[in-house]
């Protein structure tokens, strides 16, 4: 045998051994990609779906000129930019999902990695930035043709690599960012008015990468909240500035916050009406320690390949370690209508920072919460655009997954570089939304979009499904959107309302009553999805909200 032919049988030989290992670690492949937009004219570095089916997008005004000008002549004059004073282009979009239109937006001062949530009114508030917009509170009211407000020197200090949380009195907390060790809210109230020491941001905080940025903070059923900032984790009570438990450092030591930026989604919440309701967060990816320097060297470590899932309620929590099919850094992790988790965008080699990633990975992976460890990944259809640093991907109202953004370079770059910077728009669609499945989705009937739903109450929800129906497989979700920025969706939750006593009131149509969560520990007050889930194959959402 020649020396070619014996390569050549060692090739595929290898290639044979990795498809019976991928398969027998992540089934079979899924989903389908749609390319909405070639262009929006900006990046998307952060995104927010609002309840009218609008995502609001941005990327930093001191870019220099975008791709998109802004409306009606308009330029912003702003003398303290330090890529460009007068700008007459748009560094902000509001994207129509379901006519995929979009129309340029204007922010005067610099939003560049900031922070923000949905308020319980459906407003989105952005909170600092860089430069001049560091301590400027914006609000996005939404409406038709409405834009940017901002509020100079709403915050008390500088925010930038901050992390939001809607509280249960619908209040934001504010937390971190570089080199602020402390947290505040907005808005302002007689009782919570200061800013806040946070020593625990301190001790995570690693010399040159920090390590502790974007800390990932998730409400606990209690009213508390879990931050997890580097390696380490603290359930805090914030109305008494108090760590409430300190939680063991994830098993490897390795930083998983912002640069080395993994990701994390508390996992949904069920069992509601239970006594002691169980919380669960799920840490997936990141880089090992001293990836950052090594980047800035030419060296680009390999991402890390585990998660770690911890119950946040337990008395004496411990980490569950499991490993991924994939190395991953800068993912984004998002939570989908049946309860999944989608992983998605990313590298598999460097840390977040300015050219400092390397191996984009193509394929999101399906992580299955419910399956038992060992079976919950499944690695699914590939894109074919790399999406690295400032990229970020939402749940949309369809059961869609928005993606966006990638820009690792300082300016707007097209050509010449590893990954030129990405104005387009694509979507994901996870296999529940194949057309194999149309027989078993279901269509909600009532109640109707943009309904009003007290805490605690008895909801029957109707619904029609085309094909035989399942009745102990119909579940009702309720999915809070995400304010999503560096590889973190900030305020994203998932609350499973069960799947009480399915009746039939019609042909093909039915009714199930389920009671909505008690608190807002629970559930903030605010806009949510509503979905119904019929054999893990989730329907259209419709929105409503909690009051």
């Amino acid at each position: 045998m020649t020396r070619t032919l014996i390569l050549s049988f060692l090739f595929w030989q290898l290639l044979f051994a990795a498809g019976i290992c991928r398969r027998s670690l992540t089934h079979a492949a899924g989903g389908h990609w749609q390319f909405l937009q070639r262009s929006i004219g900006i990046s998307a570095m952060h995104m927010q779906l609002l309840h009218n089916d609008r995502v609001i997008m941005f990327d930093r005004t001191d870019y220099g000129p975008s791709n998109l000008s802004l409306a009606g002549g308009k330029c912003r004059n702003d003398p303290h930019d330090t890529a460009l004073k007068i700008d007459c282009t748009a560094h902000s979009v509001e994207y129509n999902v379901l006519t995929n239109t979009f129309r340029p937006l204007m922010v005067q001062t610099d939003v560049w990695c900031s922070s923000g949530a949905a308020v319980p009114d459906g407003r989105l508030i952005q909170t600092g930035g860089f430069n001049d917009g560091e301590r400027v509170v914006r609000v996005f009211n939404p409406c038709s043709g409405c834009d940017w407000d901002e509020i100079p020197n709403g915050l008390l200090q500088r925010r930038w690599y901050s992390t939001n949380h809607i509280l249960p009195d619908g209040r934001q907390i504010i937390v971190g960012g570089r080199r602020q060790f402390n947290y505040e809210f907005y808005p302002k109230t007689a009782r919570a008015k200061d800013v806040y020491s946070l020593p625990f941001l301190v001790q995570t905080s690693d010399l040159v990468a920090e390590n502790n940025l974007y800390p990932f903070v998730h409400l606990n059923v209690d009213g508390n909240l879990f931050i997890f900032a580097n390696n380490r984790a603290i359930l805090f009570d914030y109305a008494k500035n108090k760590v409430v438990k300190t939680y063991p450092a994830i098993p490897g030591g390795d930083p998983r916050s912002y640069p080395s930026t993994g990701s994390s989604v508390l996992l949904p919440l069920k069992n509601l009406q239970a006594a002691a309701v169980v919380a669960e967060v799920l840490v997936c990816g990141g880089a090992p320690k001293g990836s950052f320097t090594q980047a800035g060297k030419g060296n680009f470590v390999r991402a890390l390949s585990t998660c770690g899932r911890i119950k946040i309620t337990d008395p004496n929590p411990q980490w569950v370690m499991e490993t991924m099919p994939l190395a991953r850094v800068m993912a984004d992790m998002t939570l989908l209508p049946n309860g999944n988790v989608l992983l998605i965008n990313g590298g598999s080699s460097g840390t977040a920072g300015w050219e400092n990633g390397r191996n984009p990975v193509l394929s999101p992976v399906m992580y299955r919460t419910d399956f038992p460890i060992g079976s919950r990944f499944e690695v699914q259809n590939p894109t074919t655009i790399p999406r690295m640093y400032h990229s970020a991907a939402i749940l949309l109202r369809d059961g869609r997954v928005l993606v966006g953004g990638s820009n690792p370079h300082i300016t707007y770059r097209f050509s010449g570089v590893f990954f030129p910077t990405e104005l387009s728009l694509e979507a994901f669609s996870p296999a529940y939304l194949d057309s194999a499945f149309s027989n078993l989705r279901p269509t909600m009937v009532s109640p109707i979009s943009q309904a009003k739903i007290g805490y605690g109450q008895m909801l029957a929800v109707r619904f029609s499904v085309p094909g035989p129906l399942t009745a102990n497989k119909v579940t009702v979700t309720m999915v809070a959107p995400s304010f999503t920025t560096h590889s973190f969706a900030m305020n994203h939750r998932l609350l499973i309302l069960g799947g009480g006593k399915v009746t039939n009131v019609g042909a093909s149509t039915f009714e199930v009553q389920v009671k909505t969560p008690g608190t807002g520990n629970l559930a903030p007050r605010g806009y949510y999805l509503l979905f119904v889930v019929h054999n893990s194959i989730p329907g259209e959402g419709i929105w409503v909200q909690i009051y």
